[in-house]
């Protein structure tokens, strides 16, 4: 068991005392207070979605600092959680705190005892997106693989679990859901020269004991093992899970989505060119994918690919949104998810069959797709060979990345932060002998503007799902790098990496408020609210993989190094009767 430290520290004299804790029961987490913000997206269908309707395009340009608190320095990709009144979030390095969401102080702190050898490395694996409360705990993933439960009123820990070793490569940077008491966590690092791809697991949301195992990878016995071109356990590599899923209830099925294969070039991996041998394909599944789980047994109910044998580092493998639509006159219960090739794309989340699919950013990779089956034609001037180096629109970093989209269900309305870029992609292979260790993609991509450019990169776009005609799109300079949160007060809020965090018209997309911040906005923010009044809270901070990647296209942004900080915004308080 690796140690813990909590510490205790007194609250200013004029502190606030901490509000009563409710504990989040089963039912909570389906039907949350408007107040809170309970899970990554809010609520298990990942809408991403605030309720509060007290900030509204005609008084949010009276938005103002309501309070701050700085965070550990480094990646800040964190989503706080609320809950009766106390605001929980993670800082780089392992330590969580709890504050007082109206007020900022602190109500008490955890701190991680890392091994020496992982802290000083100082990754991007030290930052994580998100945790889950679950009736009397906050449940977070560790830098060192383990899933811990702290008592959400203290910080105490309840119970710890070590899921893998982490001297291995293996790593989180998503966090927990829970869902019918079972905690759910997807595993990543699986680049790292650890064959078998990466797994999802489940665990007794009371102790932290594993109750199933699903490996991202198809291995020996599972169906689909010949899907891998022939290439043998050993030398599948990749398919992180870098996201918390969606969950429906009714179901009883969690949707998670699974990243690409490594290494990134197919060539390089051995699934190009296609063998001729009986059965034998070269789709490498479950890369690219969205995979149903029954939580109680972990079961794979079924799976769709979004992208069979990913050669460009093209992910799947962001939030699930489960929404209910007509599709052609028939209510569907779908599943909408959007990879890095800008791609949204719909199936049915009872059978996995494919619903329809839209474009949002200019690609190359895609030429054509069956309006009725969605499978893909592939443009084969764009597969990367090894000697070769050729043009992706988009590249790594993807049109969009681990930012999440967000769904407003009153409007109807899919808002996503986008990016227009391409690359130069040139494979850097194996030495005649070598193997592959691990290390990466094997991959090199020398980013530029898209050809015939205005020199904007970042977009928010609005996608009506009722007929997915795109409502608005709004273009900037800066490169998209924050998640977007759409309320029901008619305000969409994004950030880029300008350090500009702003309020759009959720039926417009005109930019009402801006604020610009002390680094990359980087995160994904979020709304509350206490004593009726309503906060916009979003972290800051540079460092993260993705946004590093994007900067490349603007050289003339620097940031700072260090400074990471919770900022919390709100209207003016109201003058006492």
């Amino acid at each position: 068991m690796v140690a813990a430290l909590v510490t205790a520290l007194a609250p200013p004299a004029k502190a606030q005392p901490a509000p009563a804790f409710h504990p989040v029961s089963a039912d909570l987490l389906r039907h949350p207070d408007p107040a809170d913000w309970l899970m990554w997206r809010r609520t298990y269908d990942g809408f991403g979605f605030s309720p509060l309707k007290e900030i509204t395009p005609d008084n949010v340009k009276d938005l103002r600092v309501a309070w701050t608190w700085s965070l550990t320095s480094g990646p800040t990709e964190t989503t706080p959680l609320v809950h009766d009144g106390i605001l929980y979030v993670w800082n780089y390095g392992d330590k969580v705190q709890a504050l007082n969401a109206a007020t900022g102080d602190l109500v008490w702190e955890y701190r991680r005892d890392l091994p020496d050898a992982l802290a000083d490395a100082r990754g991007n694996d030290l930052t994580k997106r998100n945790m889950a409360l679950y009736e009397d705990t906050l449940i977070i993933a560790t830098s060192d693989v383990h899933l811990v439960a702290l008592d959400a009123r203290t910080g105490k820990v309840v119970w710890d679990h070590e899921v893998a070793d982490w001297r291995r490569g293996w790593r989180y940077t998503g966090g927990p859901m829970v869902a019918n008491g079972v905690v759910l966590q997807g595993m990543t690092g699986c680049g790292n020269g650890q064959p078998g791809g990466c797994f999802i697991t489940g665990h007794d949301a009371k102790t932290g004991a594993e109750k199933w195992r699903v490996w991202s990878v198809a291995h020996p016995g599972d169906p689909n093992s010949a899907s891998w071109n022939g290439v043998g356990l050993e030398n599948r590599f990749g398919l992180s899970v870098w996201a918390a899923p969606s969950f429906d209830p009714d179901r009883n099925l969690a949707y998670f989505g699974i990243a690409e294969p490594y290494p990134w070039i197919a060539e390089m991996r051995g699934t190009l060119p296609l063998k001729t041998a009986p059965g034998v394909t070269n789709t490498a599944l479950y890369s690219d994918s969205t995979l149903a789980i029954d939580v109680t047994t972990g079961q794979v109910k079924w799976y769709y690919q979004h992208l069979p044998n990913d050669t460009w580092d093209m992910d799947d493998a962001f939030e699930q949104i489960l929404v209910d639509l007509p599709v052609n006159g028939v209510m569907r219960n779908m599943v909408v998810t959007t990879g890095k090739l800008g791609m949204i794309e719909a199936v049915d989340r009872g059978s996995g069959a494919w619903l329809w699919a839209k474009e949002t950013v200019p690609q190359n990779i895609i030429d054509a797709i069956d309006p009725k089956t969605g499978a893909k034609t592939i443009n084969v001037a764009s597969i990367p060979h090894i000697g070769q180096t050729t043009m992706n629109c988009p590249s790594d970093p993807g049109a969009r990345g681990w930012p999440a989209t967000a769904y407003d269900p009153a409007r109807q309305t899919l808002y996503l932060p986008l990016n227009e870029f391409c690359a130069y992609t040139t494979p850097l292979p194996l030495k005649p002998g070598e193997t592959y260790q691990g290390g990466g993609g094997r991959a090199t991509f020398a980013r530029n503007l898209i050809p015939g450019s205005d020199g904007n990169i970042g977009r928010i776009d609005a996608v009506k799902l009722t007929d997915r005609a795109t409502a608005w799109s709004f273009r900037f300079r800066a490169p998209a790098t924050s998640a977007v949160l759409p309320t029901a007060g008619g305000v969409v809020f994004a950030g880029a990496w300008d350090r500009v965090f702003r309020a759009l018209d959720s039926a417009s997309g005109k930019v009402l408020w801006q604020v610009r911040t002390n680094n990359a906005v980087n995160s994904f923010p979020i709304s509350y609210a206490v004593g009726g009044r309503q906060y916009v809270a979003v972290a800051i901070g540079n460092g993260s993989g993705q946004g590093q990647e994007l900067s490349t296209l603007v050289p003339n942004m620097p940031l700072p190094d260090e400074g990471a900080v919770l900022w919390v915004f709100a209207l003016p308080e109201k003058p006492a009767n």
